[in-house]
């Protein structure tokens, strides 16, 4: 790219970062909420918004006939903002990339580990999707149409793809010695082989216990609970999600397992699934916060609106209030 080229991308790219300054957390956000209303548990979402100098080395790379990699920088790099989702096992996987499929565009989805496992070798394995913002998510209207990566990943690739990164980053052009390089595929494998015996402990887990009708309703027992209640017609919860339910149940003194179960009815179930037009199956959670809010309305509200780590939860519950009762959710 000429000098002039680099220097306009430079202008629009810190106009963009002036007028967006808290993007990645909005970002981060958004997609904590995606993932949490539909019960997929995850480690973290971590969001960050392309430095100017990575984004400027990107905009000036060359295929290997020496064309612009990037003809057009500004729409052709699609990580300006991007986003990581380390989850506990590669069962997950999946689960999110339908979700974040629901909730945005899907414009590319590449499976990196495949691609890995096709060249029968071992190394970096991860998802990879470009999404699009489009009008689902209120709370990223003003990005309608901006484009976006997401990269999804068990733990234990992160760790592996981290310290490959870092060890590789600081060997500088000179590269890692052939037992290097030996050492990182074997620990590959290794990891590739934990992440199946994390698929199988989860699988093993999914039957939780039977709980009596003497087990008080709190954070520990919610689960085993729940499994029985709602057995798997909702995708269950992250537990710092199921110590939040437990305060939102306790805020609306449904302390005992005939008060829980009388909430969990079918009809109402039905009635809120209807209303709210959930794009996805809800999880645990967000199924019973919306049936508190069908049947405390406003006490709801004000009884645990300051609870979470969500700033704007009593706008969101309002807004979700107006809609149980069939009025416009805007």
């Amino acid at each position: 790219m000429s000098e002039h080229a680099i220097s306009q991308l430079g202008n629009r790219y810190h106009e963009w970062v002036r007028t967006h300054p808290n993007a990645a957390t909005e970002f981060s956000e958004a997609i904590e909420d995606v993932l949490d209303d539909a019960g997929v548990v995850y480690d973290r979402v971590a969001t960050r918004v392309k430095g100017w100098p990575s984004l400027k080395k990107k905009a000036k790379k060359r295929d290997a006939d020496g064309a612009p990699a990037y003809p057009d920088p500004w729409n052709d790099i699609h990580d300006l903002v991007g986003a990581r989702v380390t989850v506990f096992n590669s069962t997950v996987i999946p689960q999110a990339i339908d979700i974040l499929g629901r909730s945005f565009t899907v414009l590319r989805s590449v499976d990196k580990a495949a691609e890995t496992r096709i060249s029968g070798s071992f190394g970096y394995g991860s998802h990879h999707l470009v999404l699009q913002v489009n009008d689902s998510l209120e709370e990223l209207a003003e990005y309608e149409g901006f484009t976006f990566e997401v990269q999804i990943r068990t733990v234990l690739q992160h760790a592996w793809a981290e310290f490959e990164h870092d060890i590789r980053y600081k060997q500088g052009p000179k590269p890692p010695t052939p037992q290097v390089d030996r050492l990182f595929t074997l620990a590959a494998g290794l990891i590739e082989l934990a992440d199946q015996k994390f698929d199988d402990i989860a699988a093993l887990m999914e039957v939780g216990p039977a709980p009596q009708d003497s087990v008080e309703i709190n954070a520990e027992t919610l689960p085993g609970v729940l499994a029985v209640l709602l057995g798997d017609a909702f995708p269950r919860s992250r537990s710092e999600h199921i110590r939040f339910l437990a305060e939102l149940l306790e805020a609306n003194n449904i302390d005992t397992l005939a008060k829980l179960e009388a909430l969990l009815n079918e009809r109402d179930i039905i009635r809120v699934r209807e209303a709210m037009r959930y794009r996805y199956k809800p999880g645990q959670v967000r199924l019973i916060d919306d049936l508190l809010l069908l049947h405390f309305g406003k006490e709801h509200i004000e009884a645990t609106a300051e609870l979470g780590d969500r700033s704007d939860r009593r706008k969101r519950l309002n807004r979700r209030l107006k809609q149980l009762h069939g009025q416009p959710a805007r």
